[in-house]
């Protein structure tokens, strides 16, 4: 799924081990996946990417066979600031001081944090179906609100969700994840792994905390990068899928554009797995954007 790809170990902050696969030549890009997902999301783009770029795809802390650190009455360690800091110590052990990035969901969410926190470091990024955290919160109405429902279920206190989801993992996986998608949006060595490791107890924690900090202490990040006038300096291309339901839930354009200052994007004909779904057109959209 990978080939030509070497599977490596990095720290990332705080001694943090992140898993990752590095191949190919050219200018570095870094590439950041969902929930409840690993890097493997992006198997069927990354060797046609490694034909012009370095790339790098990385399993986010708490994600995969990334570390995992454990839940805290803060959620600090699953902030996006945090997870944000692994990729910049990646990719400084790599070499890279600046870098594209493109992110999915929950990798969206690090790549943007990444922007206002590291904007040295960004030279153009990628961002797949999504608002803001804090623009989804404070907008949110029952429409959201029930679409959203694991935002608000994930976040409850330890260990509530993690014990109902670990009575039947691949259940929930496979009701969160795969219903409704067509059956072969997911190929079968992706799909071993994204099941192996949300049977792992420390995984599904891991997911728990993530969706607390995203309640909790992202919000306060946001508020105060809001406050201080940050938005995203680089050029920001936005793609959502024409199935999904982002795009009748916002002007997701417009919304971005209260984030950062040069942004453009488009709808693609896939649901919320796009370079799944549709690896084809995120392809061209890479290769226009990053070239």
């Amino acid at each position: 799924m990978f080939d030509g790809f070497e599977l490596r170990f990095l720290d990332g902050v705080d001694g943090v081990p992140i898993r990752l696969r590095v191949g190919g030549s050219g200018p570095p890009l870094l590439l950041l996946h969902g929930n409840p997902q690993t890097h493997l999301m992006w198997h069927k783009v990354a060797p046609a990417l490694a034909e012009r770029f370095t790339v790098v795809a990385c399993d986010l802390r708490g994600y995969g066979e990334s570390s995992k650190p454990p839940p805290s009455p803060d959620h600090a360690a699953y902030s996006k600031r945090a997870m944000a800091a692994d990729q910049i110590a990646v990719m400084s052990a790599l070499g890279f001081r600046r870098f594209r990035v493109a992110g999915h969901d929950r990798g969206a969410r690090v790549a943007h944090r990444l922007c206002l926190d590291h904007p040295h470091a960004v030279e153009r990024v990628v961002l797949l179906d999504i608002v803001p955290t804090l623009h989804a919160f404070e907008t949110m109405n029952a429409e959201v609100a029930m679409g959203y429902y694991h935002w608000l279920w994930l976040a409850q206190p330890h260990d509530f969700p993690e014990r109902m989801i670990l009575s039947d993992p691949e259940y929930w996986w496979r009701w969160h994840t795969a219903r409704g998608q067509p059956p072969d949006t997911f190929s079968p060595g992706a799909l071993e792994d994204y099941l192996a490791c949300v049977r792992d107890p420390r995984t599904v924690a891991a997911i728990c905390e993530d969706y607390r900090a995203a309640a909790s202490v992202d919000l306060e990040h946001d508020r105060e990068s809001r406050a201080r006038g940050r938005r995203i300096e680089c050029p920001v291309r936005v793609l959502w899928g024409a199935r999904a339901r982002l795009g009748s839930w916002y002007d997701v354009l417009d919304v971005w554009r209260r984030y950062a200052r040069e942004v453009s994007g488009r709808a693609i004909a896939a649901g919320h797995y796009i370079a799944e779904e549709n690896p084809a057109a995120t392809l061209a959209e890479f290769e226009a954007f990053f070239g």
